[in-house]
């Protein structure tokens, strides 16, 4: 007969051979890193390229339909991903940069209301935690450990009450490079095809299939970090720009019988 477990370690023991036995030892998860340093980027990156392939096809479609010759279409494409890329550059970089100037306004306000009104900021802790689920027992103690110096509790309101993870925050610079470079290279399907061609609408056509690849790409690729079904991903990205191609190309051809 199985001896029955008599004291608390016993009963451990007993479970973990019971569950060997039985073969339902849970099987141990691989430690997965996390995303890192371009996680803040991750944004721009997809919106660069995105935003290349779609406007620029979107240009293309747009004056193939309105029956330009092949030198006013190649013209229009290198016009609109130069355009475009200084455009992405420039807002990436204002928005970004004008960001970064109101987190560190507040960064500077809340270290002013921790120098004069310090209490003020512990009681919005207890708050915090409080809605965050801390039972009442504990609370006392992890606003302590949160407010033990200044610089800790100004550190603990970056994170609690304006978001703002160090880590996290972005470089107006970097922003801007890669949104601009990375608008041009989703551009290039678009424009490429013109090049090495005299025939609008085996232009068209080429850059509608490498288009096509690249937001199929994208959308997979992304799936890398968002850990989504890049199949699904790749089609609705797909889809999306498709919709707006024959759009773009069927409200050419209504610009130009309006104005022939």
């Amino acid at each position: 007969m199985r001896r029955q477990p008599e004291l608390s370690r016993d009963l451990v023991d007993y479970n973990l051979v019971s569950m060997v036995q039985s073969k339902n030892v849970p099987e141990a998860v691989p430690y997965e890193p996390h995303v890192g340093e371009s996680r803040p980027y991750m944004r721009d990156i997809i919106l660069g390229v995105n935003d290349g392939l779609v406007s620029i096809f979107l240009l293309v479609a747009g004056v193939v339909g309105g029956g330009l010759a092949r030198d006013e279409i190649l013209l229009a494409t290198i016009a609109g991903a130069i355009a475009g890329a200084i455009s992405m550059a420039a807002g990436e970089y204002l928005a970004t940069r004008s960001q970064e100037e109101v987190f560190d306004r507040e960064i500077a306000l809340e270290q002013i209301h921790i120098a004069h009104h310090r209490n003020s900021e512990v009681d919005q802790l207890y708050a915090m935690f409080s809605d965050m689920g801390v039972a009442d027992e504990d609370l006392e103690g992890v606003v302590n450990a949160f407010s033990k110096d200044d610089e800790v509790l100004l550190n603990s309101m970056k994170v609690l009450e304006f978001g703002i993870i160090d880590a996290d925050r972005r470089s107006p610079y970097t922003a801007m490079w890669l949104s601009g470079v990375l608008f041009l290279a989703g551009s290039l399907p678009s424009v490429l095809p013109f090049i090495f061609t005299d025939s609008t609408s085996l232009g068209l056509t080429v850059a509608a299939i490498l288009t096509a690849c690249g937001l199929f790409a994208v959308g997979a690729v992304k799936t890398i970090v968002t850990n989504t079904n890049p199949v699904r991903s790749g089609l609705e990205n797909l889809v999306i720009a498709g919709i707006g191609g024959v759009l773009a190309f069927f409200i050419g051809r209504l610009v130009e019988g309006a104005i022939v």
